[in-house]
């Protein structure tokens, strides 16, 4: 199984990154601050516009490193990575697959179903550990239906309709899950570009972040993150690397949320309101999320198909292993990750 090594987050809006010999070195107003050789590292991901020099571009191409450049408040920008690898011929059974409908919409029917099941399942754990709640309970029932229909859909029109409504039942009870600071973090509806309160700011950090590591994951084992079954191919636009991470969403990113709120790891002095009616969280809250972020990466669980125990932080590659053997014939379907 693959090594699960450190991400380096660079938080600090100023720092700018270079290379000295195998080191990757951070400097704020050209003052050395922080270095770390580049054998301990498969990623980094900077929070800022200073940039990285050449030469660290190039120590990052050739050690295997990403380099990930998100604006100040998580919005992605670019990245870079090293030259392609992995088998042509996989790719090209990617591109094929891609272009069958029927074979397309087998796949993001299970997609589809695993995300909205697993929602569901959030919404069923709750209750065991708190106890009855009529609305949760509604909506969960409510999830269940749309689990079936999203099986049983002619297109992918029709599956995105189903999804679209599934989740806004499930974020219509969100609130419910929150159980301390109910009154530092209100929450009604989800909503991004901008994020307009805490929680989905919260979220829509999660959900890039483990975007992030999907398309990584998916590079790894030679599949092209740009080519996706249920989102729309743009240039520019990770559409496999989205269509991935839902299934992951609830469980890597809502439960990863909740946990913060509930354990009081974070507070309403994480967040500013800009002039946009957006929320952002400032640089210590990030320092913050993400720390608790890489914590959690470094869970363990027996994976429901492998029937191994694996680091969460591994869920992105072993899901995309999984979906390489499945284009390539190897197993006769995808096993799409389901929470109990």
């Amino acid at each position: 199984m693959r090594k699960l090594l450190n991400t380096l987050y660079v938080t600090t809006p100023d720092a700018y990154l270079s290379k000295d010999g195998q080191d990757v070195v951070m400097s704020v107003k050209q003052k050395e601050i922080f270095r770390i050789p580049i054998i301990n590292i498969e990623s980094i991901v900077t929070f800022g516009y200073m940039g990285a020099s050449p030469g660290l571009m190039k120590l990052c191409g050739d050690s295997g490193v990403s380099l990930t450049f998100l604006s100040p408040h998580g919005r992605f920008i670019s990245r870079i990575q090293s030259a392609v690898r992995g088998n042509v011929l996989l790719r090209l059974a990617q591109v094929h697959m891609a272009e069958d409908q029927q074979k397309s919409l087998h796949l993001i029917r299970i997609m589809v179903a695993t995300k909205i099941l697993n929602s569901r399942n959030i919404l069923r754990r709750f209750m065991r550990d708190h106890g009855a709640d009529g609305d949760v309970e509604d909506a969960a029932t409510f999830l269940d239906a749309c689990r079936i229909k999203a099986l049983r859909c002619i297109d992918a029109d029709e599956l995105r309709g189903v999804e679209g409504i599934a989740a806004n039942k499930y974020f219509s009870v969100f609130s419910h899950l929150i159980i301390q600071n109910k009154s530092q973090f209100p929450f009604t509806e989800r909503n991004r570009r901008p994020p307009k309160d805490k929680v989905n700011a919260m979220l829509s950090l999660a959900y890039t972040l483990l975007g992030n590591d999907m398309c990584a994951a998916l590079e790894t084992v030679g599949l092209d993150p740009y080519i996706g079954f249920m989102h729309t191919l743009r240039p520019g636009r990770f559409s496999l690397a989205l269509d991935m991470i839902e299934e992951l969403r609830a469980y890597l990113g809502d439960r990863f949320v909740l946990s913060l709120i509930n354990k009081r790891q974070v507070s309403e002095k994480d967040f500013l309101s800009q002039g946009d009616k957006s929320v952002v969280m400032t640089d210590d809250g990030r320092k913050t999320f993400i720390s608790a972020w890489q914590v959690r990466k470094r869970d363990e669980i027996v994976h429901p198909y492998l029937n191994e125990k694996i680091s969460v932080g591994l869920l992105p590659y072993v899901q995309s292993m999984l979906l390489a053997r499945f284009i390539r014939g190897d197993i006769d379907d995808y096993p799409a990750f389901i929470i109990k």
